[in-house]
């Protein structure tokens, strides 16, 4: 597995994370143990950056992530870096933001326990909070180095001037942004400030929520509960014209004796911006299909064909706290 200096921070990780936002009860059922076999898999295959967020079922995707590597936090904690994230909140009328420094404090030390943890090697703030000044956040934050729960801290979702002003009280270290080949903005302003200001990128979502799979077809039929059933971009003629382009990256990457998944995984880590993809397994069989991806070198000449085929593509967004 290739590794990586995740820029200021100088955590020494792997280039593709292991992500487990899928391990949270959220989308779906799954088998905890084969999960757990995934994850221990990931391990024996080089990885040794695990991401998790406290909203990942809230505490459900922790504690699995911490039983599935319970040996080696316990004998090899150093070679590993566990990625957390809080500012979620989750209430009876839904999930909201509250990066509030009570609620932030409160979240660092359920993640502890829950991961069984003295300290976490990365915190990031989950989403942006308009409701709470972005110093007060950043504030709580650096005290929590301070005591030393936490040894990192990054952002996920946050925009350049959100950077900038939470950077103004505590440096942001890494920046966690959606991105895949049916998702582009951040190249606009995101990757060009972080690489100027040496800020770390893992990047999450570079399957497209399964559409960059190869898995989808018009006869696909989403859980109601999923929230791809109710998103035009899976639902309609979008949908329809997107699994067209899909089928042209399938058989370029076939061309190439990769699978697609690997394909696009590999046109995320080919960007000089981005030092680390997150990549989600249920199974352990999945596991070594994806990892091999950062084994993949796609050539100029690769990068400008599949700019050719996603000419035509419509993007697709994800979702946002407030819509699952």
């Amino acid at each position: 597995m290739k590794t990586t200096t995740l820029g200021t921070s100088g955590l020494h990780v792997s280039r593709i994370a292991f992500g487990t936002w899928q391990l949270g009860g959220d989308w779906g059922h799954f088998d905890e143990d084969a999960a757990i076999s995934a994850i221990r898999r990931a391990r024996e295959l080089g990885v040794n950056f695990f991401d998790t967020a406290q909203a990942y079922g809230f505490g459900a995707s922790e504690r699995l992530l911490a039983n599935a590597l319970r040996h080696e936090l316990t004998t090899a904690r150093d070679e590993l870096v566990i990625a957390t994230k809080g500012g979620l909140r989750r209430t009876e009328s839904g999930m909201v933001r509250d990066a509030s420094p009570d609620w932030l404090r409160r979240g660092v030390d359920a993640s502890l326990t829950t991961l069984g943890l003295d300290y976490i090697d990365l915190y990031q703030v989950h989403w942006p909070d308009p409701a709470v000044p972005v110093a007060e956040t950043a504030g709580a934050l650096a005290e929590l180095v301070a005591a030393g729960k936490i040894r990192h801290v990054g952002v996920s979702n946050y925009d350049v001037r959100q950077i900038a002003e939470f950077s103004a009280t505590l440096p942001v270290e890494t920046v966690q942004p959606p991105y895949h080949l049916f998702r582009r903005e951040i190249e606009d302003e995101l990757l060009p400030y972080c690489r100027a200001h040496h800020i770390g990128v893992l990047v999450y979502g570079p399957l497209a929520h399964g559409l960059l799979t190869g898995t989808l077809s018009t006869y696909t039929i989403f859980a109601e509960d999923d929230w791809r059933s109710g998103s035009s971009a899976f639902t309609s003629e979008v949908y329809e014209r997107n699994l067209e382009t899909v089928q042209a990256l399938e058989d370029f990457a076939t061309e190439r004796g990769i699978t697609i998944s690997q394909l696009a995984i590999a046109w995320t880590l080919a960007n000089p911006a981005i030092h680390v993809a997150i990549v989600g397994a249920r199974h352990a069989s999945h596991v070594q299909d994806s990892l091999a991806a950062a084994e993949v070198s796609l050539s100029d000449t690769d990068l400008d064909e599949i700019n050719k085929i996603m000419a035509w593509a419509t993007p697709v967004a994800g979702p946002s706290p407030e819509s699952v």
